[in-house]
């Protein structure tokens, strides 16, 4: 940890004037930051919850926070690694038995009955690292076989989450057992699909549902009061609305119902993917306690060789063809996130990992500043590659940053 350093205030008033200058435009309702070097933490909400509310965003409003929930389950499955419930090169068909015996696609645009057979078995290390063999389809629906079972069965990777639509866990696996893979286990690297079998196997590893064992094994011990599958009642009140921009119309349309919510009710499938609701400081204290190699306000929850294992880098250049659009030249892949490698700007310190949500979320922890940082919006992303507002944030992040 970095003795005696902490933000400077010129660095954070520039972060604040960024940030308010999307609500002032009418881009974003409402954004709400974490900064923080060492034990300086500054946290920042402007706007409002709703477009055309009055509610004003606050430090514990609650956002859908997407595919930064894939760190947090992650985490849960290191700790069952932790405990040697898991081994990371176990096979996963003694939990999932779904996925035994795999057939693979000849190609990606193979026909759905032209495949050949899995080389080997999925392991727990092929799911943490996204490489088990499907994942999103980078292309238009439509372009290959494969996309459209996707669809049918509400299996998730092809746009943005709907809670609603997805079926319960077992039916889910099931609808997944059922279709080939669509490369070799341990061959590429394919996103998403990875974190929420991840899910599944946690789920019948320890007897219990994927939200009641990261409540009872990360959300508890952190402090993270207000993190889950979904929002109740009491707590609605702050809960944020979501955003698409519709470039046709010029304005942002609601994309779940405001009124009643999809994360108004606990949902039948919790995605270890993408389903999360949390807020900056719930984050935060997972965050920090990545930081501190596994140990947060007096807690320990992982290893610290659990750590190490999940922020270095995972996979070769060889497993990350084609995923360049999530990559660039800067970026690598841990265990369900990103690890930077290199890259020219400032906040592509390598060994800062972290990850980005579609809801407009951003996370990332870099050991070398002990600096945490944590951006949450209301606005979805239009693409994988970060949207201006990420790139914003970041840079006036990291000058907020003592060196």
């Amino acid at each position: 940890m970095s003795a005696g350093k902490g933000l400077n205030g010129s660095g954070v008033a520039g972060l604040h004037a960024a940030m308010a200058g999307y609500v002032e435009r009418g881009e974003i309702p409402g954004i709400t930051t974490l900064v923080a070097q060492g034990d300086d933490v500054s946290v920042d909400a402007v706007g409002v919850t709703r477009v055309g509310g009055t509610t004003q965003m606050e430090r514990d409003s609650i956002f859908r926070i997407a595919s930064i929930s894939k760190p947090v389950t992650a985490a849960a499955a290191m700790v069952l690694v932790d405990e040697g419930r898991l081994r990371l090169d176990d096979a996963v068909e003694e939990w999932l038995p779904e996925l035994a015996n795999r057939r693979v696609l000849r190609s990606i645009g193979s026909a759905l009955d032209d495949t050949v057979p899995a080389r080997r078995a999925i392991t727990v290390r092929d799911l943490l690292t996204f490489t088990f063999g499907f994942g999103s389809v980078m292309a238009m629906p439509g372009t290959y076989p494969i996309q459209q079972p996707i669809a049918d069965g509400h299996l998730g990777a092809d746009g943005p989450p709907h809670p609603s639509l997805i079926p319960a866990t077992d039916e889910w696996i099931r609808r997944l057992g059922e279709l080939p893979l669509m490369y070799q286990p341990g061959e590429r690297w394919a996103y998403h699909t990875g974190s929420d079998v991840l899910g599944v196997l946690i789920s019948r590893l320890s007897g219990k549902s994927l939200g009641e064992f990261l409540r009872e094994r990360l959300f508890e011990p952190l402090g993270m009061k207000d993190t889950g599958f979904w929002v109740p009642p009491s707590k609605l009140d702050r809960f944020t609305g979501i955003y698409r921009f519709d470039h046709d119309a010029g304005r942002l349309e609601p994309f779940d119902d405001e009124v009643d919510s999809e994360y108004s009710r606990p949902p039948a499938f919790e995605s270890g993917g993408g389903g999360l609701v949390s807020t900056v400081d719930d984050y935060y204290a997972f965050c920090r306690m990545m930081l501190n190699r596994g140990e947060w306000g007096g807690v320990r929850i992982l290893s610290e060789a659990s750590v190490d294992a999940m922020t270095s880098d995972q996979v070769s250049p060889a497993q990350r063809e084609g995923g360049e659009i999530f990559f660039g030249d800067h970026s690598s892949w841990g265990f369900c996130m990103a690890v930077n490698i290199g890259g020219d700007k400032a906040w592509m310190v390598p060994g800062r990992f972290g990850w980005d949500g579609g809801f407009g979320t951003s996370a990332y922890s870099d050991p070398k500043n002990d600096f945490v940082g944590i951006l949450m919006t209301q606005r979805m992303m239009d693409s994988p590659e970060p949207p201006a507002v990420f790139t914003d944030f970041w840079t006036h992040a990291y000058r907020a940053i003592q060196t």
